[in-house]
């Protein structure tokens, strides 16, 4: 007789939590790779890099590092406000313009 081995069943909502764990992971490198480019633009390595540069002494470099810094935060508070958005069906994920 067959018997099902219950460690092994998959439910439809762990099927869904990991869909949104996935998608999740995908949306945050796609910003994450949005912010390094556009610092890589400025020729820094990526966004971390570019950040590091606020307070230095040499005034472009300082204002570059500041404005990226603020730059950065304004990205991640509306893409994860748009995010919000698509979790709940207001706005089709995807439809976030940076």
């Amino acid at each position: 007789m067959w018997t099902v081995d219950l460690s092994k069943v998959v439910t439809a909502e762990q099927k869904a939590a990991e869909m949104r764990a996935a998608l999740q992971a995908q949306y945050s490198a796609a910003i994450q790779a949005h912010l390094d480019a556009k610092a890589r633009e400025r020729q820094y390595d990526g966004i971390q890099t570019a950040i590091t540069y606020r307070g230095d002494p040499n005034p472009q470099f300082s204002a570059e590092g500041e404005a990226l810094f603020a730059w950065r935060s304004a990205v991640w508070t509306y893409s994860t406000d748009e995010l919000v958005k698509g979790k709940r069906r207001l706005r089709p994920i995807g439809q976030a313009v940076f």
